[in-house]
């Protein structure tokens, strides 16, 4: 079945109307027809099986059926994925593989050593919301993750709590399981140059973790898809 996405203010009880963009994919490109079954989800939580009832050049309006459970479910380890922006085709496979790793939200930082042009993301932030988006569609989630503008890393680790906080760090970290059973909720990637001493002190010195996997010497994108993968396989969903 297709699925597609309308924000929560587009149901009532018994309908649904989808916008633009997504009457587009739904009658142009998939060639769904009035009277074919669908699935829309809110981007909330909650997904239905719809049956079309009308396509117009804007919008397309739809009768929910009933309601039903995601393909995919949310992690019960609400993870922040908190990365130092790449060039973009790297950073938007970040963005991907996070979405599909089940990562509630994803924050984009301006580190010491970041490559990636760190202006003008406005445009940028739209594209990224349109990678969520369709990678939610694919995967099955019926959450949206989160992505907030790019912040200095200094500004994260001022933000709060650091507890549940790892950085991954290439050497002088702990290994990821060893002898920690607390709950990790926000993962820390660098950027491609690495961190700077001085940000590995002061994420020592907030509270975060330091860890490593050993020897493996990792590109920052295989970074953030790997440490992920592991932390919801110690917390998460991935078993």
């Amino acid at each position: 079945m297709r699925r597609f996405y309308s924000p929560p203010e587009t149901f009532t009880d018994r309908a649904v109307t989808l916008g633009a963009d997504e009457t587009h994919h739904l009658r142009d490109v998939v060639r769904q027809r009035s009277g074919d079954e669908v699935s829309v989800f809110d981007g909330e939580g909650r997904e239905f099986t719809c049956v079309i009832r009308g396509i117009g050049r804007t919008s397309a309006e739809l009768e929910i059926i009933r309601e039903i459970e995601p393909r995919s479910p949310e992690s019960p380890n609400r993870i922040t994925l908190s990365a130092a922006m790449l060039k973009a085709d790297k950073f938007e496979l970040v963005i991907q593989k996070a979405v599909e790793l089940g990562v509630a939200e994803l924050q984009p930082l301006i580190t010491d050593r970041c490559e990636a042009n760190t202006k003008h993301t406005d445009k940028r932030l739209v594209r990224w919301q349109r990678i969520i988006l369709d990678a939610s569609k694919q995967c099955g989630r019926a959450t949206l993750m989160k992505i907030g503008e790019p912040v200095k890393f200094q500004t994260m680790l001022a933000a709060g709590d650091n507890s549940g906080t790892v950085l991954f760090a290439e050497r002088d970290g702990e290994r990821l399981g060893d002898g920690r059973s607390s709950v990790i909720r926000t993962v820390v990637i660098g950027p491609e140059g690495g961190w700077s001493d001085a940000e590995i002190d002061a994420a020592r010195a907030s509270g975060c973790r330091i860890v490593t996997l050993g020897g493996r010497i990792l590109r920052a994108e295989t970074a953030a898809i790997a440490i992920t993968a592991i932390v919801q396989n110690l917390f998460g969903d991935i078993n």
